[in-house]
C-alpha cells in the first residue's frame, strides 16, 4: 500500500455544505474532480488528473477499509464509510465517502465518489476504531471485519450480529413458520375438537396481527419513508438528510436513495457553481465584446485619419523630393561657379606674383638710378671744383655743373620716392598675396562644402525616394489593416450579440437549476 509522508496530524476544517467530488477509472486513476476537492486536498487540477487516487490516502486508515471499498464497488455495489485523507502539506481531513459504480453493460465503467463532512462525534468514533485496528494489525490479529462499509466484530459475535440482521425474505419465512406452527400447535398439545379449533383460530389471528404490525413497521413504513424521500427529490428538495438504519433490500433501497440525493447534490451544486462562473464569464465576454466593438470603431476612424495623414505625408515627401532635385541642380551650379572662382583667384595670385616680380625689377632699376644720380652728383662736384679753379673761363661750366648736380639730386630724390612707392607696393602686394591665398583656401573650403552639400542633397533625394516607397507600402498596409479592422468590428458585434445570447441562456439555465434546494 502506498505510504504518503509526512503527516502533521493537524485536522483541516472545511465548510459542512461543501461536497468533494471526483471520478476514477477502473485503475483507480483520477479522471475528474471539482473545485471543492482541489481546494480541500490542497492539490491543483494538473497535480490530480491521471494520478492514482491513493495520492490522498492517509497512512492512519487501515488497509482493510480500502480492501472492502474496492471489493464492494468491484461488484457494482455502492460503498459508504468514513475516511481520513491526507492533504498536500501533510494535514488531514475527514470525509464520509459515498462511492457509486457507474455501470455499463452490467460492469463498472468508472467510479463516482461524493464526499460529505461527517460530524465531530462520527470522526471521534472512526479515529478510535482505526487506531484499534492499527494496534491489532501490529500485533498480528484482527478484532473487526468491514463488510460493505459496515463494521462487525470477528468470530462468533460478528456472525451473530450479521445473523440478527435478517433480510426481508428471512423475516417472511420466520412469520410463515410461525403461522404453520399456530396451525399444528393444538394437535401437538393434544387438544381436539372445538377447543383445538378455537386455539388454532386464536393463534392464527394473533400471529397474523403481529405479522401485519411487523410487516407495516419493517416493510410498509420504510417503503413509505422511501416514497416520501423520493417525492422530496422529485420536488427538487435535496436538503433534508435521508436516514437509513435498515439492512437487506430495504436498507439497500434507502442507501440508494441516499446516494441519489448526495450525487444530485454534488451534480447540482457543481452545475450551480459552473453556471455562476458561466454567467460571470458571459457578462465579462459581453462587456469585452462591447468594448472591443467600440475600440474597433475607434480604430476604423483612427485608420481613416491615418490614411489621410499618410497621403499628406506622401505628398509632402514628393514635394521634398522635387525641392531636393532643384537644390541638387543649384548645388552643382554653385560648385561649378566656385570652381571658376577658385580658378580666377588662382589667376589673380599669379598676376600678383608677376606684379611682385615687376616691382622687384623696378626696385633694381631705381637702385641703378640712385647709383647714377650719386655718381652724377660726385661728377658735378668735381666739375664745380675744376670750374672754380679755372676762374672766369670756368664760370659757364660751373653753372652747368650746378644744374647737373641739381638734376642728380632731384633724380636721387625721385628714385627714393619711387623706391618708397615700390616698397609700399610690395607691402600691398604681399598683403594682397596673403588675402588671395586666404581667398583661395576659402574658395577651396567652399568648394569642398559645396561638394559635401551636393552629396547630402543626393542622399536626401535617395532617402526621399526610399521614404516615398516606404510610405506607399505603409499606405497599402494601412488600407489592409482598415479592411481587417472593419472585419474585426463586424466580428466584435457578432461576438457581442452571441455573448448577450449566451448570457440569456446562462440566466435561463440558472433559473432551471434554481428549483433545486440544497
Amino acid at each position: 500500500m502506498r505510504l504518503n509522508l509526512p503527516v502533521t496530524q493537524h485536522n483541516y476544517d472545511y465548510p459542512a455544505d461543501e461536497l468533494l467530488v471526483s471520478t476514477t477509472n477502473l485503475k483507480g486513476e483520477i479522471t475528474h474532480c471539482n473545485g471543492a476537492f482541489q481546494r480541500v486536498s490542497g492539490f491543483d487540477m494538473a497535480e490530480l488528473l491521471g494520478q492514482p487516487h491513493s495520492l490522498i490516502r492517509h497512512p492512519d486508515v487501515p488497509a482493510a477499509a480500502f480492501k472492502d471499498l474496492w471489493r464492494t464497488i468491484g461488484r457494482g455495489q455502492p460503498w459508504t464509510g468514513l475516511v481520513k485523507n491526507r492533504r498536500k502539506n501533510g494535514d488531514h481531513y475527514w470525509v464520509r465517502a459515498n462511492v457509486t459504480p457507474i455501470m455499463q453493460g452490467g460492469k463498472p465503467r468508472e467510479y463516482l465518489s461524493v464526499r460529505t463532512k461527517p460530524t465531530a462525534q462520527e470522526i471521534d468514533q472512526a479515529e478510535a476504531l482505526y487506531a484499534a485496528m492499527r494496534q491489532a494489525a501490529a500485533q498480528g490479529r484482527s478484532h473487526v471485519d468491514i463488510v460493505q462499509g459496515r463494521v462487525y466484530a470477528t468470530g462468533w459475535r460478528g456472525k451473530l450480529q450479521r445473523a440478527l440482521e435478517w433480510g426481508m425474505q428471512a423475516r417472511l419465512l420466520a412469520w410463515l413458520l410461525a403461522l404453520l406452527a399456530s396451525a399444528v400447535l393444538p394437535e401437538a398439545l393434544g387438544w381436539q375438537g372445538s377447543a383445538a379449533l378455537g386455539l388454532r383460530i386464536g393463534l392464527f389471528v394473533a400471529v397474523s396481527a403481529l405479522f401485519l404490525m411487523h410487516f407495516r413497521s419493517f416493510c410498509l413504513k420504510p417503503i413509505e419513508n422511501a416514497a416520501q424521500e423520493a417525492l422530496k427529490i422529485a420536488g427538487c428538495n435535496l436538503q433534508a438528510p435521508i436516514a437509513n438504519g435498515l439492512t437487506g433490500p430495504l436498507g439497500q433501497l434507502m442507501q440508494g436513495m441516499q446516494q441519489i440525493q448526495i450525487n444530485l447534490q454534488a451534480v447540482v451544486g457543481d452545475v450551480r457553481t459552473e453556471i455562476n462562473q458561466f454567467v460571470t464569464t458571459a457578462a465579462t465576454i459581453a462587456q469585452g465584446s462591447d468594448a472591443l466593438a467600440d475600440r474597433a470603431q475607434a480604430q476604423v476612424q483612427a485608420l481613416g485619419e491615418t490614411t489621410a495623414a499618410m497621403e499628406h505625408i506622401a505628398s509632402t515627401v514628393q514635394e521634398v523630393g522635387n525641392v531636393t532635385q532643384r537644390m541638387a541642380l543649384h548645388s552643382r551650379e554653385n560648385e561649378v561657379v566656385s570652381q571658376q572662382g577658385q580658378q580666377v583667384v588662382a589667376e589673380v595670385g599669379q598676376a600678383m606674383q608677376a606684379i611682385r616680380a615687376s616691382s622687384a625689377r623696378m626696385g633694381e632699376i631705381t637702385a641703378t638710378i640712385e647709383s647714377i644720380a650719386f655718381q652724377t652728383n660726385l661728377l658735378a662736384l668735381n666739375a664745380a671744383v675744376e670750374a672754380a679753379r679755372a676762374g672766369e673761363q670756368g664760370r659757364g661750366f660751373a653753372v652747368v655743373a650746378a644744374e647737373v648736380r641739381a638734376l642728380a639730386q632731384r633724380s636721387a630724390e625721385a628714385a627714393k620716392e619711387i623706391n618708397a612707392l615700390i616698397g609700399k607696393t610690395l607691402d600691398g602686394i604681399q598683403q594682397g598675396h596673403q588675402r588671395v591665398a586666404q581667398a583661395n583656401q576659402t574658395m577651396a573650403d567652399m568648394l569642398q562644402a559645396e561638394h559635401q552639400v551636393s552629396q547630402l542633397i543626393d542622399m536626401i533625394g535617395q532617402a526621399a525616394v526610399s521614404q516615398q516607397t516606404g510610405i506607399g507600402q505603409v499606405n497599402t498596409a494601412v488600407q489592409q489593416m482598415e479592411q481587417v479592422v472593419y472585419q474585426n468590428a463586424d466580428l466584435a458585434q457578432q461576438s457581442s450579440a452571441a455573448a448577450q445570447a449566451l448570457r440569456g441562456s446562462a440566466r435561463g439555465l440558472k433559473q432551471s437549476v434554481g428549483v433545486f434546494t440544497l
